[in-house]
């Protein structure tokens, strides 16, 4: 199953310039998920993270594979978030956190994530990412999720 943005959107509350995610190419839900972030010169942290030789930051990529585990975990039959309900995804730890190589405008930055435990409260996953079947970064994540206090 493919999800354009505008599930994406539909799914996530993060809005620009912190959603990380513009397609998901594959999903099992509570499983596994495929997604890309398409890297462009015009992303705003590229004017202070390097200016004269543009750097995705590490903890951005992080953060692109975390939003990409929380569209897995909050759509399909066994989702965990419910019609109407409006839950927040907040990472709780980052474990085994290695960077291989920089991500640059002009990357798409493809995220792999399976799920190692997902329940109501606290999910655990591992990540991967690649840039043209090179790995850039994997991790181990864990986030809380709780509802939305309006």
């Amino acid at each position: 199953m493919e999800l354009d943005i505008k599930a994406i959107l539909d799914t996530l509350p993060h809005r620009y310039p912190m959603l990380l995610v513009d397609r998901v190419l594959d999903i099992v839900p509570g499983k596994t998920i495929t997604a890309i972030k398409n890297v462009s010169f015009n992303e705003p942290f590229f004017t202070g993270h390097f200016p004269h030789h543009p750097v995705m930051p590490g903890v951005l990529i992080l953060e692109a594979m975390a939003q990409t585990a929380a569209i897995m975990s909050f759509i399909g039959e066994t989702g965990l978030k419910q019609d109407g309900e409006e839950l927040l995804y907040y990472f709780v730890g980052v474990d085994e956190a290695r960077f291989r190589r920089p991500v640059v405008p002009g990357d798409q930055l493809r995220m792999e994530v399976v799920a190692e435990r997902i329940s109501r409260s606290m999910c655990k996953y591992q990540t991967h990412a690649s840039v043209d079947g090179q790995e850039v970064a994997r991790a181990k994540l864990m986030c809380a999720i709780r509802p939305m206090e309006k």
